[in-house]
């Protein structure tokens, strides 16, 4: 498993059922002094998580299409409703 998609997935367990994460909580993750960098590879791959279904990807609070989002999102584990 890629170390980015399992440190999504790591995260998401941690936090309570319903509950997000920012892409920025991963990228410290990875790189607490330039995380800024590791963004667009944590949202490359939390897309790949988000077509699988793994995963949801929200902007304002709501499921986005994870091939047309732009601006701001967070991710969360789906929830019963999601229609995934």
């Amino acid at each position: 498993m890629d170390p980015i998609e399992a440190l999504i997935l790591d995260l998401l367990a941690k936090v309570p059922a319903g509950k997000s994460i920012a892409p920025e909580d991963v990228a410290r993750g990875l790189d607490a002094e330039g995380w800024r960098r590791q963004l667009g590879r944590v949202r490359g791959t939390a897309v790949g998580l988000a077509r699988q279904g793994k995963i949801v990807i929200l902007r304002h609070n709501k499921p986005a299409d994870p091939d047309t989002f732009r601006g701001v999102w967070r991710m969360r584990l789906p929830v019963e409703g999601d229609g995934a």
